[in-house]
């Protein structure tokens, strides 16, 4: 079991950054992929990225790349995501995930969310 927990969202003006953290715990994580979502009112789940635990192997969606950097610290099992240049789209509650492996496996935890609102 796996336990996930965001913070770091909140209100921002557009052209700003905001930095998403994920606090990991539960158990060894070598094997596990970590994501970030983000889903807004009447939206589909949106895929931002994610990176593997062991080795910090990187993917992005071509939407947010050169804008959201994914980065973790093992040593203190967080991940983060880096938001710049935020734009009012951006407006979402964001979700961190894991799953135990690559692409052929689901996305089996989940944190609670935390909002950002990207206003002027």
């Amino acid at each position: 079991q796996v336990q996930l927990a965001e913070s770091g969202g909140g209100f921002v003006q557009p052209g700003g950054s905001l930095r998403l953290s994920c606090a990991v715990s539960g158990r060894t994580l070598d094997s596990y992929t970590m994501g970030w979502f983000r889903w807004a009112p009447g939206k589909d789940r949106d895929f931002l990225g994610r990176i593997t635990w062991s080795g910090g192997d990187l993917y992005y969606a071509d939407h947010v790349k050169g804008r959201f950097t994914i980065s973790r610290d093992a040593a203190n099992n967080m991940f983060y995501l880096q938001m710049n240049d935020l734009k009012l789209d951006d407006t979402a509650d964001y979700y961190c995930a894991a799953r135990d492996g690559g692409s052929t496996v689901p996305w089996k935890y989940w944190g609670q969310g935390t909002q950002v609102t990207v206003s002027s």
